[in-house]
């Protein structure tokens, strides 16, 4: 099983993902505090805050799956190797956790503070609605073979997804401010907002490439030729991609 050649390494992992954890976790706060002081969500983007919900969630579903059990780790192990290393530690789970708990408060903040004439799009609701219903169509498609590692990579996948559309979206709000007022000051007069959006579509947009183009999935080389829960013949996804 893998682990840790040197302890030094590890503990300087460990830190790393806890200053990860805090300096995340931060960012989630001034909007909560902001709406508490004002007892008012005027403003907020309700989008926003439906679609981190569920990109949040279907993060957190991905990671605790797999530190928590270990029957994906099995299958984790057979797909890349038997002495690979599971790559979420407990600052990931922490944070996705943390991160579901606080958008969730978000949302109730929405449900309970002064509003306005501000209601969540039809579009917003038809997204989540159908990215819900995708990920119950493949707990139907994983349950037969029990390819739980082929399913948590789904909810993976659709927390990327969610997040490069809520980049999208970002810039799209600001440029129809831009082009209402024939201005295209709020780009650079939100700089905060302009580079976190660009940040976050540049590196989902990474990730698809690498997930679709660059390294599709391929089972790892295991000295057992018999086929094991979670592998190739098993897995709905690549039998589809056989067809």
């Amino acid at each position: 099983m893998g682990g840790w050649n040197s302890i030094p390494l590890e503990i300087a992992s460990q830190v790393f993902g806890w200053i990860a954890f805090c300096s995340w976790s931060f960012g989630f706060y001034p909007q909560v505090f902001l709406n508490f002081r004002r007892k008012s969500v005027v403003g907020l983007n309700f989008d926003f805050v439906l679609l981190n919900l569920t990109k949040h969630s279907t993060y957190l579903i991905y990671n605790a799956t797999l530190f928590f059990s270990s029957a994906v780790q099995q299958q984790y192990r057979q797909k890349y190797g038997l002495h690979e290393m599971i790559p979420v530690a407990a600052n990931d789970v922490a944070f996705s956790i943390h991160a579901v708990v606080i958008t969730a408060f978000t949302l109730f903040q929405i449900l309970i503070y002064e509003r306005g004439t501000q209601k969540f799009s039809r579009i917003s609701v038809g997204i989540v609605s159908l990215v819900w219903f995708s990920a119950a169509v493949c707990v139907f498609l994983a349950l037969p073979s029990h390819s739980w590692l082929w399913l948590i990579s789904v909810f993976n996948i659709g927390y990327v997804l969610c997040d490069l559309l809520g980049g999208l979206s970002s810039y799209g709000q600001m440029s129809m401010q831009s082009i209402d007022q024939k201005s295209w000051v709020n780009f650079y007069g939100n700089i905060g907002k302009t580079l976190l959006s660009l940040v976050s579509i540049s590196f989902d947009l990474l990730f698809l490439c690498q997930h679709y183009l660059l390294y599709p999935a391929k089972r790892a080389a295991v000295t057992s030729k018999a086929a094991a829960p979670g592998s190739e013949e098993n897995d709905p996804l690549i039998k589809s991609s056989q067809h």
